[in-house]
């Protein structure tokens, strides 16, 4: 029996995360070079991500293990996060 509510299932881009919010990575959809520049950056899947700074246009920063790391808003779009508590 899954004890998870729904919302907390639900996918959403990583560009649609307000500032301050924690949220785990699920998959990045796009091709092969793109997930391999993402995980080079320490971007993959079930790793914890903080945002740090996202003003919902141009850029944002993001927090991974430690290592901040600034993303632009297409390669953020792609990127599919879930919420965690």
């Amino acid at each position: 029996m899954n004890t998870k509510s729904s919302a907390e299932q639900i996918l959403f881009p990583l560009s649609k995360v307000p500032a301050g919010r924690t949220v785990r990575l699920v998959s990045v959809e796009a091709g092969e070079g793109l997930k391999s520049r993402l995980a080079a950056m320490g971007l993959l899947s079930n790793v914890s991500v903080y945002v740090m700074r996202n003003d919902f246009c141009g850029q944002l920063i993001v927090r991974v293990k430690n290592t901040k790391v600034v993303l632009g808003r297409g390669m953020s779009q792609k990127v599919l996060v879930r919420s965690i508590s």
